[in-house]
């Protein structure tokens, strides 16, 4: 945990599994890390995964952008 997330009260990183649609809590925490950014995601706000990478991404914006990396290296 970095001095920021001691700063906002953050108790620690959950592990998850992402499934269509849903998400499971393997261990808890109060967040998760977005894949491509390392910002804290709280898990209420949670919106964004990939089932296949288990990633979790802060946006769609950011889903989006990651998307179309993973889908341009697996053409290369």
């Amino acid at each position: 945990m970095n001095r920021f997330e001691k700063l906002l009260g953050l108790k620690g990183e959950a592990r998850v599994r992402y499934s269509d649609g849903e998400f499971q809590v393997l261990s808890p925490g109060d967040f998760v890390r977005c894949a491509v950014t390392g910002e804290p995601i709280m898990l209420p706000e949670l919106r964004y995964w990939n089932v296949e990478m288990q990633e979790a991404y802060g946006s769609a914006e950011i889903s989006f952008k990651r998307h179309l990396e993973l889908k341009g290296a697996r053409k290369g």
